[in-house]
């Protein structure tokens, strides 16, 4: 199947996942269930690789700004740019790819070829709707808030990092973070962090939706979702940084 194939199934189960919903009570359930396993279980990871990251771009940074007649403050201005507008929206995008991505192509996949998604067609259900719609919303709804609790964990990773090893005044870096903050840099990144939510959720869908085979195809399946999604997190990364920063 050549790529153009793909690209029309891809946007044809778009359609489908948009239309005929189902019940509200039913809807309700499925969306605070993957708000749990999709949102709330990644807060852990989240939350670890963001503290240690923002160290490690405070100290990198500080040890290449060596030089003293360089203010100490641009040490908290640099990790505060690099953090808000391509670590925590990017690369923790990329992190939840594999984590999550893997897992909703596995489960999809499952039921596919358990013949579950045959069974729900069977009694008259939108079964994309009902399996992929909820997934949506649910990493529309929370990742913005994860990608925030990132940039905030990185700044205060760095921030330790400097008191603890005395490399950098912890005093200078919290200037360097108050220094020409822009609101709009915010606002940039969580436009990307709900673009590459929509590829999150979407991507694995579509390949554990159209699997075929046994569980050994799954398996595929999922590692081609996951590299699948990272490349197109990489690629709307480069387009959306050049609509929305130049």
């Amino acid at each position: 199947m050549n790529y153009f194939e793909h690209i029309g199934k891809y946007f044809m189960m778009l359609t489908q996942v948009f239309r005929k919903p189902q019940r509200s009570r039913v809807f309700r359930e499925a969306l605070s269930r993957e708000i749990e396993v999709l949102g709330l279980k990644s807060l852990g990871i989240i939350a670890f690789i963001s503290f240690f990251i923002g160290g490690v771009i405070a100290l990198q940074t500080a040890l290449n700004l060596n030089n003293p007649l360089i203010p100490q403050s641009l040490i908290g201005f640099a990790a505060k740019r690099s953090i808000i507008l391509e670590f925590a929206p990017t690369f923790c995008s990329i992190i939840l790819a594999g984590k999550v991505g893997s897992y909703i192509t596995s489960s999809i996949g499952t039921m596919r070829v358990t013949e579950q998604i045959d069974a729900l067609e069977v009694m008259g259900i939108n079964s994309l709707n009902y399996l992929v719609l909820p997934k949506i919303i649910a990493t529309l709804f929370f990742y913005p808030f994860l990608i925030s609790l990132g940039m905030i964990l990185g700044i205060f990773g760095g921030w330790i990092s400097g008191t603890m090893t005395g490399i950098f005044s912890g005093v200078d870096y919290i200037e360097g973070v108050q220094m020409d903050f822009d609101p709009y840099l915010i606002m940039y990144s969580l436009i990307k962090t709900l673009i590459f939510a929509f590829i999150i959720a979407t991507v694995p869908s579509y390949h554990g939706y159209y699997v075929k085979g046994g569980s050994l195809e799954v398996g595929k399946a999922s590692t081609q979702s996951v590299v699948w999604t990272i490349v197109l997190i990489v690629i709307a990364n480069y387009f959306l940084t050049q609509m929305l920063l130049t």
